[in-house]
């Protein structure tokens, strides 16, 4: 990690800026990309989906933010009614720090947050060879599907906690905050 010390802490409003631009830089190149990822970060923590405690930021000993994770409450709607899951939208590092670890400690310690919170599981649209090693796998294995035509190897769900999926099954549905306008 270039040497350097990170920390790993919750969002305060004297960030938002800086994660902004550490969002957008974070999915600059990437051509499955909308590009619009700092506006969705926005748009969640305006959303009653929004866990301030969950919205954490990595940040190296001169205080630059150099990563940022944010998880979000979602409802697994299925004909047995709701349940509250969290997902992982966006999980962004900087380019010049990617492949350093950055993201799986950001991952690591908001699902530690989010398990300590009470909550029991995450699904999330991603990489199918990143998220494995932080016990994510398909969402349909749990019955767990989409709300879109996406390869189901890259929509995923983890349990926060022992048997955190177990009946839970259905439809994942997003809040508004990920609809663009």
């Amino acid at each position: 990690m270039n040497g350097d010390i990170i920390t790993i802490r919750p969002e305060t409003g004297n960030d938002f800026g800086e994660i902004s631009e550490v969002v957008r830089l974070a999915f600059r190149d990437m051509p499955e990309s909308d590009h619009t990822e700092h506006l969705l970060v926005t748009r969640l923590r305006q959303s009653e989906a929004y866990v301030p405690d969950l919205s954490l930021v990595a940040e190296d000993s001169n205080g630059k933010i150099v990563g940022h994770i944010m998880l979000s409450e979602v409802k697994v709607i299925s004909g047995d009614g709701s349940r509250t899951l969290l997902s992982v939208a966006p999980l962004s590092v900087l380019p010049g720090y990617q492949r350093q670890g950055i993201g799986g400690m950001l991952v690591r310690e908001a699902h530690a947050r989010a398990s300590k919170a009470g909550y029991t599981g995450s699904v999330l649209l991603g990489h199918k060879d990143y998220y494995p090693r932080f016990g994510y796998r398909r969402a349909s294995a749990y019955g767990i599907s989409f709300p879109f035509d996406a390869p189901d190897e890259c929509c995923m769900a983890a349990e926060l906690t022992e048997g955190g999926l177990d009946c839970i099954h259905g439809v994942v549905k997003y809040p508004d905050a990920f609809l663009l306008e």
